[in-house]
């Protein structure tokens, strides 16, 4: 991207612990704390529909069993994935990514879509989730920018949409990592903060690409970022960091 559009300050899956995760109740008490970028996770139901969760199992964040991506987006919409949080947040349901995007779109909000497909549904989840995301962004708003650890997801992305950004999310510096993020065009590396030190910045940075970090919630790991120059900072501590 000649222009890098986005901020500094990414809320991880809406609001990071304050909120049951991949909700809109978390989306939104992240921008309730300033923070105008998030993070979400989105995947495949049985029938097509891109819905948020992280896990390939429904038990950890949802009253639901089995594999989430086995199962119709009408069943998946009538789960609670607010009482494993807290009282509060009881009754919340899944949103799918049509919901959030509607919401972001409408407040001005920005968005990291990591694709997070159910195992087995690389490609199919990556074209999903880009086609989807090109119809709903208008071609005069700030596109969303996708990232994956899988590279085949980033490479059905690409073919689908090549028109918005994408980022190879790293939790190793595998043999190969950043030349495959230069072969998937990508505009940003999306790394383990532990995997960050001058040289790999300058590395990334040489080659045209931004440098973002997962899962900052420390404040000397944020300001040793910062002290690198590297461009993102995915948090859950919403409450702790001021993305202002």
């Amino acid at each position: 991207m000649e222009h890098w559009p986005y901020p500094r300050w990414i809320a991880h899956r809406g609001a990071g612990k304050l909120a049951p995760e991949n909700t809109l109740a978390a989306f939104r008490l992240g921008a309730e704390h300033g923070y105008r970028m998030f993070e979400c996770d989105a995947k495949l139901s049985a029938d097509g529909v891109v819905f948020l969760m992280h896990d390939a199992t429904l038990a950890r964040t949802t009253n639901g069993q089995g594999i989430g991506g086995e199962q119709t987006w009408l069943a998946l919409s009538q789960l609670d994935a607010g009482s494993w949080h807290s009282r509060t947040f009881a009754g919340e349901s899944l949103p799918t990514l049509e919901s959030l995007a509607r919401f972001c779109l409408a407040n001005g909000h920005l968005l990291n879509i990591e694709i997070k497909p159910t195992p087995g549904t690389a490609a199919a989840t990556g074209e999903a989730v880009a086609r989807l995301a090109a119809q709903l962004w208008p071609t005069d708003q700030v596109p969303p920018l996708l990232t994956s650890f899988q590279p085949d997801a980033l490479d059905a992305a690409q073919a689908a949409a090549p028109d918005l950004p994408r980022g190879l999310l790293v939790d190793t510096l595998w043999e190969g990592w950043l030349d495959r993020a230069l072969a998937l065009e990508c505009s940003a590396v999306v790394a383990n903060y532990a995997l960050w030190d001058a040289a790999t910045v300058a590395q990334v940075h040489s080659a045209g690409l931004k440098c973002l970090s997962y899962t900052v919630n420390d404040d000397w790991v944020a300001r040793h970022l910062i002290t690198l120059g590297t461009d993102g900072i995915i948090t859950d501590r919403v409450d702790l960091f001021s993305p202002n």
